[in-house]
C-alpha cells in the first residue's frame, strides 16, 4: 500500500494513542483521510483517541460505519485489510466480483478490492459502473464465482459506507465463516503493524505485484442485462397495464429499474426527477429509507397531481422496495407495510403456481399471515432468523421445493431463486403486474387485503422502538435487553403471557439476542437488539378472527387495532419500566 508521510507523535495525545495514528499515516494512501486525522489528532485528542478504540465488526452483514480515518470507520485500509482477510479464507486463485454504488468513496473502495484481491492471486472482475446490489448478487452465481463483495451502505446516512460479502452460493455469509474471516481480518491487521514496526510495507499492495498471477478485469453490460432478464423472469402473469410514479431514492437502482420495466412489456414508470439520478449526499430526504417517515413526501406530492395507480420506492442500493397506494377514502396516499406488501406477494405467486414442492420464507419478525397462507394453500412454510443470510437459505437448504418467496418486514422481498438475496427490482415488476391484474378485475390492494383477512383473519403488526442516546447508549439498551429476557411479563395489557421463549438459547432457531413473548389471545411480542444501533425494537403483532365473511372484516380491523394500540403501549411502559 502506498505510504502516507506522517508527522512526529501529535503533543497532547497520549503516548499509545499518538504510536496509533503515527502508524495509520504511514499506510493510509488517502489524503483526504490522512489531513483528517492529522487535524483531529492536533485539535481533539478524546475523538483521535475515539478512532482507534476497536475495530469495525466483521459480522454476518459485513462491514458497514461512517467513513473516516482509523480502524474504527469505513476506508480505504479498512477495506484493503479486510479484502485480504477474506483472500486468505478462500480457496488459493479465487475469482470475486466486485460491485459499487454511488456513495462517496465506493468506487475508490471497490477498485481497491480489486488490488488487493488480485495482489493474492485473485481475480477480480468489477462491475463497470454503480449498479444495485441485487446485480452483483446474481452476478456471483452467473460468473460462478468463489465470492462477491458488493461496497454499498444501502440505505444509511450519506456518511456512512460498507462492504457486503456473498459467497460461491450467492447468499450473504453467516456463521462460522463471519468469525472466521473476523478473525483473519484481525490477523492482517496485527502483520501489518509488525512490518511497519520492522520498517518494511504491509502486504497486499493496492496494485498487483508485478509477475503476480492475479489480475483485474471489468466485466461489461452483460451482467446488468442478465439481471433484467432473471428480474422479468419473476413475473407470472401477462398484465402490465398499470401507471407507475417510481423514486430511486437518490440510489443506483433507477435507469436499471425503468430497463427491467421496459424488458418485461410494462409502460414507462413516471419518476420523481428531484430524486431520480444518483447523488451521494441524498440532498432531499434526511434519511434515505422509503421507511422512514417524510422519505415519500416528494413521490406524494406528485402523485397527488398525477395520478399514478401505485407508487414504488427502492432504496438507494435498490435492494428493498416500498409500496404506497391510495388509502380507503381515496383522499391520500400511505405506505404500505413491509408484512402487508409480504402478503400481497405470498398471495399472488401461491394463485399463480401450483404442486406440493412449493415454499415460502419469511423472517422470526414478520407476520405470521404468511404462514397461515401457506398452510391454508399446502405450502411449506419456513420461519428464519432476521437478514436475508437467513431468509435465502432455504434455496440451497431445501433443493426439493421451489422457492416462490421470501421477505422480511423491513421492506425485503426476493420473488423466486434467480437472485438469492432481497431485490427490489424484481419485487418491483412482480408488485406492478398484481396491481395491473387487480385494475383488470375492478379491484384494490386493499380489496385483496380484504379477502385474506376474511379468509384467515385480521393480521395486524406494529413496532415499539426504544432509542438509547448518548455514550453510554449501546450498554444501556443491553441493560435493558438483559432485564427483558431475566423477567418476563405475566401478562400484557389485561393478557397473560403464556410462553416466554429467549432466543439466545436457539431451541428453534440459532441463538440470537431476543425473546419472544405469546399471549393467550394468540397475540405475539418479539423484543431484540439492533445489530449496530443503541435502539431496542418490539415487534408487535395481533390477530383478530373474522365474523361473517367479507362483512366482517371493518369490525375486525378496528378491533384489531384497537387491540395493537394497547399491547404496545403495555409493551413501552415494560420495556422501559
Amino acid at each position: 500500500m502506498a505510504a502516507g508521510s506522517p508527522s512526529g507523535p501529535p503533543a497532547g495525545l497520549p503516548a499509545d494513542v499518538a504510536a496509533a495514528v503515527a502508524a495509520w499515516l504511514a499506510i493510509d494512501p488517502d489524503p483526504a483521510t490522512r489531513a483528517e486525522l492529522e487535524h483531529l489528532a492536533a485539535t481533539d485528542a478524546e475523538r483521535a483517541a475515539a478512532l482507534f478504540d476497536g475495530r469495525v465488526a466483521f459480522g454476518t452483514a459485513g462491514l458497514r460505519a461512517p467513513m473516516g480515518p482509523g480502524p474504527t470507520r469505513m476506508n480505504r485500509v479498512v477495506v484493503a485489510q479486510a479484502t485480504e482477510g477474506v483472500m486468505r479464507w478462500l480457496p488459493a486463485g479465487a475469482r470475486v466480483v466486485i460491485g459499487f454504488d454511488a456513495r462517496h468513496n465506493s468506487a475508490a473502495f471497490a477498485s481497491d478490492v480489486a488490488a488487493v484481491v488480485a495482489a493474492a492471486g485473485g481475480t477480480a472482475e468489477l462491475l463497470p459502473g454503480p449498479l444495485p446490489t441485487p446485480v452483483l448478487a446474481r452476478a456471483v452465481l452467473t460468473r460462478q464465482a468463489d465470492a462477491g463483495v458488493m461496497i454499498t451502505a444501502s440505505h444509511n446516512p450519506a456518511a456512512d459506507n460498507g462492504y457486503k460479502l456473498y459467497l460461491a452460493d450467492g447468499i450473504q455469509l453467516v456463521s462460522p465463516a463471519d468469525t472466521e474471516i473476523a478473525a483473519l481480518i484481525d490477523e492482517v491487521a496485527a502483520d501489518w503493524a509488525d512490518l511497519l514496526g520492522a520498517g518494511s510495507s504491509p502486504p497486499g499492495g493496492m496494485a498487483p505485484p508485478a509477475g503476480g498471477t492475479g489480475q483485474v478485469t471489468t466485466l461489461g453490460d452483460e451482467m446488468a442485462e442478465d439481471h433484467v432478464a432473471a428480474a422479468g423472469a419473476a413475473c407470472l402473469t401477462t398484465e402490465r397495464q398499470v401507471r407507475v410514479l417510481y423514486t430511486a431514492m437518490h440510489g443506483v437502482a433507477g435507469r436499471h429499474l425503468l430497463a427491467a420495466f421496459a424488458a418485461a412489456g410494462f409502460p414507462t414508470p413516471d419518476v420523481v426527477p428531484e430524486q431520480f439520478e444518483p447523488d451521494p449526499d441524498f440532498p432531499t430526504v434526511s434519511f434515505p429509507n422509503p421507511e422512514e417517515a417524510g422519505a415519500l413526501d416528494l413521490a406524494f406530492s406528485r402523485a397527488t397531481s398525477t395520478g399514478p395507480d401505485v407508487i414504488l420506492a427502492n432504496d438507494p442500493d435498490g435492494d428493498r422496495l416500498a409500496v404506497a397506494v391510495p388509502d380507503r377514502t381515496g383522499r391520500q396516499w400511505v405506505r404500505l407495510s413491509g408484512d402487508q406488501v409480504g402478503a400481497l406477494l405470498a398471495d399472488h405467486v401461491m394463485a399463480h403456481t401450483a404442486g406440493p414442492d412449493r415454499l415460502v420464507a419469511s423472517s422470526l419478525v414478520s407476520s405470521r399471515l404468511i404462514s397461515a397462507l401457506a398452510e391454508a394453500e399446502g405450502v411449506a412454510d419456513v420461519r428464519t432468523l432476521t437478514g436475508f443470510k437467513w431468509v435465502a437459505r432455504p434455496i440451497v437448504e431445501r433443493p426439493d421445493h421451489r422457492y416462490l418467496l421470501g421477505y422480511e418486514e423491513a421492506l425485503g422481498y426476493c420473488v423466486g431463486d434467480r437472485v438469492r438475496d432481497k431485490d427490489g427490482i424484481s419485487a418491483a415488476l412482480v408488485v406492478a403486474e398484481l396491481v395491473a391484474e387487480a385494475l383488470v378485475r375492478g379491484e384494490t390492494l386493499w380489496d385483496r387485503l380484504d379477502r385474506l383477512a376474511a379468509r384467515l383473519g385480521v393480521y395486524l403488526t406494529g413496532p415499539v422502538t426504544l432509542t438509547f442516546a448518548g455514550d453510554d447508549g449501546l450498554a444501556r439498551r443491553s441493560t435493558a435487553m438483559a432485564a427483558a429476557a431475566a423477567d418476563p411479563p405475566s401478562d400484557l395489557a389485561g393478557v397473560a403471557v403464556t410462553e416466554d421463549e429467549d432466543l439466545s438459547l436457539g431451541v428453534h432457531l440459532p441463538p440470537t439476542p431476543g425473546v419472544v413473548w405469546h399471549l393467550a389471545d394468540r397475540s405475539r411480542v418479539i423484543v431484540r437488539p439492533s445489530g449496530t444501533e443503541p435502539k431496542l425494537k418490539a415487534y408487535v403483532e395481533v390477530i383478530e378472527p373474522v365474523s361473517g365473511g367479507a362483512a366482517g372484516v371493518p369490525v375486525a380491523t378496528a378491533a384489531a387495532e384497537e387491540r395493537l394500540a394497547h399491547l404496545q403501549g403495555a409493551v413501552h411502559t415494560r420495556l422501559t419500566a
